[in-house]
């Protein structure tokens, strides 16, 4: 990253960390390096992200045990609340950290995210906290034209289940629709039309269509009463949404990627740039040997949102440089006093402009030279150059 960019990132990534404090979560870091099975084992990462990951043997001359380089942010905290925080009750955690993932072509193979954790709370509640949580990051960001795209993953399952095929092949199919592949449910549709035409509308839900779900719900429940908890729950968590005034468009067959979630799955695109999600993922805490403990996330992509991002937007006003120059003996000090007052100061090496120079005749005397205003000062002080820049209003 450049520069300015690396401005924006700070400025996006401090944003993030205050939201986050004031919701009460609570920072974490986890290992860049981190045990391949945490991401293989069942209800992790769908195969495509698998295929994606950095993996290597860890050697150490006699035996070695295959590790990768962090993909995911939620599963390395899941772990880390099960060895270290298990027990202790509700536990909200965020994080920034970089994931790598293999891409072809020229994308980017490290990415940087911030993401927040609410583990021990199993409610709809818990799910409109991070959804209103991401929406007030996206506002603070001076984001416009940000879209909400929710699904469930109860609602796919329960779908999928209805296929008279092996509960592999449900599986396999479960994972492409998180991988985003919309033709799975072309396939659905052409297995399962013995469901009737009061289920294939929910197939390919696509909009604010929460009122079609619930003046259908009765109807559903009829056709396949299995899919009433999950309905039940994803009507909640919208209806929260609805009361906080929050826009969302729902989209049933929307992909994340990762086969641990259970419940609700949340989306956040700009266009067609998706720029962060989460979901519940109430089984993984236990497939860690953590217990029967609920839990949900987020998490928002800081390379995408660098490109979309205006910087004015975030960024304070920019503190104006003090160039100094002059005597060898007092530039350094007078440097030194300009910086403990919050200004800028770089000496002069190249002879380069800035919007104030300060040339430093001896510790008694001093000029300012003001480029915009083409007028000069003389001082006797480094102090008395200090109250010079406060009325001109330099920082």
């Amino acid at each position: 990253m450049s520069p300015a960019e690396m401005a924006v990132f700070h400025a996006i990534k401090g944003i993030c960390r205050d939201c986050f404090t004031k919701w009460g979560y609570r920072e974490v870091r986890t290992p860049t390096i981190e045990y391949l099975h945490l991401f293989t084992s069942a209800g992790t990462l769908t195969p495509t992200m698998l295929g994606k990951v950095y993996s290597f043997l860890d050697w150490d001359g006699w035996s070695g045990e295959r590790v990768v380089l962090r993909p995911d942010g939620t599963i390395p905290v899941a772990r880390l609340y099960t060895e270290s925080m298990s027990g202790q009750g509700l536990a909200r955690l965020f994080y920034a950290a970089n994931m790598f993932t293999f891409e072809t072509g020229e994308k980017d193979r490290e990415r940087w995210q911030c993401g927040a954790e609410l583990i021990g709370a199993g409610s709809a509640v818990a799910d409109a906290e991070l959804i209103a949580l991401s929406a007030e990051i996206v506002s603070k960001l001076g984001l416009k034209g940000v879209e909400l795209q929710l699904s469930h993953a109860g609602l796919i399952k329960a779908l999928l289940a209805k296929l008279k095929v092996p509960s592999e092949e449900q599986h396999r199919l479960f994972d492409s629709i998180l991988d985003g592949d919309a033709a799975v449910l072309a396939k659905v549709r052409r297995e399962i039309p013995q469901l009737g035409e009061a289920l294939l509308p929910l197939l390919s839900v696509k909009g604010q269509s929460v009122d079609f779900l619930s003046n259908q719900r009765a109807l559903l429940l009829q056709t396949m009463p299995e899919i009433g908890s999950s309905l039940d729950d994803f009507l909640k968590t919208v209806a929260i949404l609805d009361d906080l005034g929050i826009k969302y468009q729902i989209n049933i067959a929307s992909g994340a990627g990762r086969e641990y979630y259970t419940g609700m799955i949340f989306q956040l695109f700009m266009g067609k740039e998706k720029i962060g999600g989460g979901g519940r993922y109430d089984a993984l805490i236990s497939s860690m040997g953590g217990g029967d403990v609920p839990a949900s996330g987020f998490a928002v992509y800081l390379d995408r949102l660098i490109k979309l991002v205006k910087p004015n937007a975030v960024l304070p006003t920019a503190t104006k440089r003090i160039l100094v120059k002059g005597n060898v003996e007092e530039i350094f000090k007078v440097a030194d006093a300009l910086r403990r007052a919050g200004y800028i100061a770089e000496l002069d090496l190249d002879g380069r402009e800035a919007a104030y120079i300060l040339e430093v005749k001896s510790a008694t005397l001093l000029t300012l030279m003001d480029k915009a205003k083409s007028k000069k000062t003389d001082a006797r002080s480094v102090e008395e150059i200090i109250k010079l820049l406060e009325a001109k209003g330099a920082v």
